[in-house]
């Protein structure tokens, strides 16, 4: 590929964008929950201590209820949960994700739109993913009024 003019300044304008984003009200936040949630020592050994329970829990998922622990782990996984949802810094950092990843979406669509009407741009917020009424498809033969 050979670069020309039109590649740098394309690549200049990426740079630029992804400064912007950077820069973002939601890409701060982001930054000062994950700092607020990551700079209690006690809060994190929750959250190590919550990865552990659901390699175990995944474990337990195989087998169902014919395994041996499988009461004692489902109790522990459901209160260990509770307790992380439950405090305001996890809380927090949730929706500064959710914000932060709305952004990235809506830039996204921005983007695929700008290249042509038909580009499908998968988005994680149902809201922003406009364009047909069923979504990737609804397998109901077009009863949906889509244009399967």
């Amino acid at each position: 590929m050979i670069m020309t003019s039109e590649w740098a300044f394309i690549i200049d304008e990426a740079d630029e964008l992804s400064a912007m984003i950077l820069a973002s009200e939601q890409a701060e936040k982001l930054r000062n929950a994950y700092k607020e949630v990551y700079s209690d020592g006690k809060l994190v050994q929750q959250i190590h201590s919550f990865a552990k329970m659901k390699e175990q829990y995944e474990d337990v998922q195989r087998f169902g209820k014919y395994h041996p622990d499988y009461n004692t782990i489902m109790k522990k996984i459901r209160e260990q949960k509770r307790a992380l949802d439950t405090d305001e810094r996890v809380a927090n950092l949730k929706i500064a994700e959710n914000d932060y990843q709305d952004l990235l979406d809506e830039l996204s669509l921005i983007i695929g739109k700008s290249v042509s009407e038909a580009v499908k741009v998968p988005v994680s917020n149902p809201f922003f993913a406009t364009g047909s009424s069923c979504g990737s498809g609804c397998g109901s033969g077009g009863s949906c009024s889509c244009s399967a």
